[in-house]
C-alpha cells in the first residue's frame, strides 16, 4: 500500500474511494489530521493531509513526527509528499512539475528525530540520498506515461515559514546550489529515513521565488492558489497511473 501526504491545494484526493478513517494517537501527540483509508484505481491507499483538513496548520507547527509514525502504522511500501514549492532555477515556472533529487535544510527548531535521550541511544542515519531512487523512479515512470512534463532533479531548499522569502534570501539559496524552495520538505524526509519507508517527493511549482518573477513583482497568493488548483489534477492523474504500474 502506498501513502500519500498531501501538502497546500491537495488536501484530498478527489478519486480516493474512502473505506474508513482513523485518527490516531501517537508518542509523539495527534498527526495533522486522520488517515484517509481507500482505493484509488482499484489499489489501496492511505492519505495524511499534512496541514490538516481545514489547511489550517502553518509549516513550521505541522507535527512531522505523528504524522509520519501515524502512516507508519500502516506499514506502507513507500510514501509519496506532496508540496507547493517556489521556482529559484530559470527554467521553472508555476505550474511545472518537480521531482527532487536532494534536500537542503535550512529549518530551525522542529522536532526533527525520534531518537532522543534518555528514551533513546544516539542514532544516525545516512542520509547521502534523501529521496527513494526506485520510488523517484516509479513517479518519472508514471508521468511519462500519461504524457505530463516534469523536471527529474531538483535540489529542494526546506526553509522555517511560514512566511515567504526575501529576494536575498532567494539569491543566497540559489548560491548553495537549490533550485526549488520550500517549507515542509524537512524534517519529513528525515523523519520517513528513520522509520525505513521509501520516501519521495513531487514537488508543484506554485510561483516564481522571490526576485524571480519578471520585472520583479511581488508574489501574488491569489495567484498561487490557482495555479495549484489547476496542476493537482495533473498530480493526481500521475498518483493514480503510479498505482495502476502496480499491476
Amino acid at each position: 500500500m502506498l501513502a500519500i501526504i498531501g501538502g497546500s491545494g491537495l488536501t484530498s484526493l478527489a478519486t480516493l474511494e474512502v473505506s474508513h478513517r482513523q485518527a490516531l494517537q501517537t508518542p509523539w501527540g495527534e498527526p495533522s489530521a486522520a488517515l484517509s483509508f481507500g482505493r484509488m484505481g482499484g489499489r489501496p491507499l492511505v492519505f495524511l493531509a499534512r496541514h490538516g483538513d481545514e489547511h489550517g496548520i502553518p509549516p513550521h507547527q505541522v507535527n512531522y513526527r505523528a504524522n509520519l509514525w501515524a502512516l507508519s502504522q500502516s506499514a506502507p511500501a513507500g510514501i509519496v509528499a506532496v508540496a507547493a514549492v517556489g521556482g529559484i532555477r530559470p527554467d521553472l515556472k508555476p505550474g511545472d512539475l518537480v521531482i527532487p533529487h536532494q534536500i537542503i535544510d535550512y529549518t530551525w527548531g522542529r522536532a526533527a528525530t525520534f531518537h532522543e535521550w534518555p528514551q533513546s541511544a544516539v542514532t544516525h542515519i545516512d542520509f547521502t540520498e534523501p529521496y527513494d531512487h526506485a520510488l523517484r523512479g516509479r513517479l518519472l515512470a508514471a508521468a511519462l506515461a500519461i504524457g505530463v512534463t516534469v523536471s527529474d532533479s531538483a535540489v529542494y531548499a526546506a526553509t522555517q515559514g511560514p512566511r515567504l522569502e526575501t529576494a536575498a534570501e532567494i539569491n543566497r539559496l540559489e548560491g548553495d546550489g537549490a533550485d526549488v524552495v520550500g517549507m515542509t520538505g524537512m524534517p519529513e524526509a528525515a523523519l520517513a529515513r528513520e522509520l525505513g519507508i521509501p520516501y519521495a517527493a513531487l514537488n508543484v511549482v506554485a510561483n516564481h521565488a522571490a526576485g524571480r518573477a519578471v520585472g520583479g513583482q511581488a508574489i501574488s497568493i491569489e495567484a498561487i492558489h490557482a495555479v495549484l488548483a489547476a496542476s493537482m489534477q495533473q498530480v493526481r492523474a500521475i498518483i493514480e497511473r503510479m498505482l495502476g504500474d502496480d499491476d
